[in-house]
This record gives C-alpha cells, sequence and structure tokens, in this order.
C-alpha cells in the first residue's frame, strides 16, 4: 500500500530543529545587542555631572534668602524630584517654597516679578532670565537652564501659579505622583524610570509642535506600564516598543491630574478625540512602527537613529 504524503523525515525535523534553534541564537544575540546600545546611551545619561546645577542653586538661594525675609526654601520638582530629569533634555525645575514670608500675601505675577528682579541685579554669568506665567527661568552661559516656580507652603501640600498666572492653585500634592512613579517603576523592575528617560530623548529629536511634555510622558508611562503583562520581559528594548505601541491608543483619552495642578495632565492637547490628539497618536504610531521595523530586520544601525545621539 502506497504511504501517502504523511510519511516521517527525521533528516527534515532534524533540520527544522536545528533552523528554529539558530533563529532564536540570532533573536537572542540582537536583543543584547540593542539591550547593552540603550544601557550605554543610559549610561551616559546618568553620568551627566549634576555638581554645576547644584552650584547654581546654592548662588540663587543665597540671593533669595539674603533679599526676602520669612523662611524660604529651594526644593527639587518635576523631573529632578522624580529621577527622570535628563540633562539637556529637562529643565531643573525648582520650587520656591514660601512659608511665613512677606511673599505669601503677594499674587504669582508679583512674586514672579519679584525673583527676577532680585536674580537680574545679582546673579552672575547668566545668559538669560525670562518671567513667565508660571515661573522665572534662568540660563546660564554654561548651558544650564533652571526654571524657579514659586510655591506657597502648607500644611497639606503646595499651591502653584494657575495656569493664567494671576492666582493661587487649590493645594496640590506633586509627592502622591511621585509616590505612584515609584511604585510602577519598582513593580516593573526598576526599568520604568530608565525608559522614560530614553522616550524623553527620542520625544526631544521631534519637531517641536510634535513633542509632548515631559510630565504627560510621566504620566503615560504610569498608565501603561501599570498594567505590563507578566510575561513581557523587563529589558529596556521590549518596554521601549511597548510603550510606543500602547502610547498611540492611550493618548486619545485625556489623563486624569493626580496633583490636582489642573483636571488633566494633557491639557494641551484639548478634549478627547481631539484632533491634536490623533496627531500625537500618528508620531507615536511611526515611532512603534519604526521600532517594528528595525526588529524586523535585526538593524542595530536603526536601532541607534531611533534613539539617537547623546
Amino acid at each position: 500500500m502506497g504511504g501517502g504524503g504523511n510519511s516521517y523525515n527525521p533528516g527534515k525535523n532534524i533540520s527544522n530543529g536545528i533552523k528554529k534553534t539558530n533563529e532564536q541564537t540570532d533573536n537572542n544575540d540582537f536583543e543584547r545587542q540593542i539591550n547593552e546600545l540603550i544601557n550605554e546611551k543610559l549610561k551616559k545619561y546618568n553620568d551627566r555631572d549634576s555638581q554645576i546645577v547644584n552650584e547654581h542653586l546654592d548662588e540663587i538661594f543665597s540671593i533669595i534668602n539674603s533679599e526676602f525675609d520669612g523662611s524660604i526654601k529651594l526644593k527639587f520638582g518635576g523631573s529632578v524630584s522624580k529621577h527622570t530629569y535628563v540633562e539637556g533634555l529637562s529643565d531643573a525645575d525648582i520650587l520656591v517654597l514660601i512659608n511665613n514670608s512677606e511673599l505669601s500675601d503677594y499674587s504669582p505675577k508679583q512674586v514672579i516679578q519679584l525673583i527676577k528682579s532680585k536674580l537680574s541685579s545679582h546673579l552672575s554669568n547668566v545668559q538669560e532670565i525670562r518671567e513667565g506665567k508660571l515661573a522665572v527661568t534662568v540660563k546660564f552661559q554654561d548651558g544650564t537652564e533652571i526654571q524657579l516656580l514659586p510655591a506657597l507652603q502648607s500644611r497639606s501640600g503646595y499651591k502653584i501659579p494657575e495656569r493664567n498666572g494671576k492666582c493661587w492653585s487649590n493645594v496640590t500634592r506633586p509627592d502622591q505622583f511621585a509616590s505612584k512613579l515609584t511604585q510602577i517603576n519598582q513593580k516593573c523592575g526598576n526599568k520604568v524610570i530608565p525608559v522614560i528617560k530614553l522616550i524623553k530623548g527620542i520625544n526631544a529629536n521631534l519637531p517641536p509642535n510634535q513633542q509632548l511634555s515631559g510630565y504627560h510622558i510621566e504620566s503615560l508611562a504610569i498608565e501603561i506600564f501599570k498594567n505590563y503583562p507578566r510575561d513581557q520581559p523587563n529589558t529596556p528594548k521590549n518596554m521601549l516598543k511597548y510603550f510606543f505601541e500602547q502610547s498611540q491608543k492611550r493618548i486619545i483619552t485625556p489623563i486624569k491630574d493626580k496633583t490636582n495642578q489642573s483636571i488633566h495632565v494633557d491639557d494641551y492637547l484639548g478634549e478627547a478625540n481631539s484632533n491634536k490628539r490623533y496627531e500625537s497618536s500618528y508620531v507615536l504610531k511611526r515611532i512603534h512602527s519604526k521600532i517594528s521595523r528595525a526588529d524586523s530586520s535585526k538593524s542595530k544601525a536603526e536601532w541607534e537613529d531611533i534613539i539617537g545621539d547623546v
């Protein structure tokens, strides 16, 4: 009787097994190479010297402390306090904490004008001092940029300038946001904060009108990685790809601001399903597609282009 088409072919099965083993080895080698490339970039981010920033802050504090009565302190805020600061990509956001000071009765605009005036008269090695609605931005000749955000201190938190700059906000709790980010980071093997730094680097290489705010990126990361699948590897490469896959969907809906600074962290993109949100979604989708193509072709050069130069 004829054997039909299902006869056993040990040579072919062995060949297929060897082929699969070689493919898996190639995949593992590529994953290792790209994660090494990413870790090298992160090392350069983390190795950047913070001594210069601290020296500038010492001078700023000395001036503010001597020029105003009462209790005034400087506290790292923003990306610095959350450990997502990247030199050259993030401002050093500093809270000017005002407590029992003559400034407590002033409007945000008056406090900002006074801070700018005192620093303009006494601060050295300054390239530019800008007065905004929410903060004073100091750019030093060495390129360091520091934002000074006035904040009225209370027992339950801080009041910062409203977005219009005319009055003080409700009490905000930025520590709650930082605590949540720390919790999600630890849950994912302390890889979320490094991935946020990579995302900020990629974001900085986009045209200015396509860039997301740093706070928005951090908020998206919390939303996305709080449900990170357990069967997914906690590697920077895989998590970076996962972020861009999920963020293109998540960005369509506003994220509630847990610190009470505003209603949503991404008000600048408008309401849900706005044109701006779909435009941002397309940008994120395009980045995810580039990552997928780099993986499919196993191209280290394409990955280097995605994460950019340090």
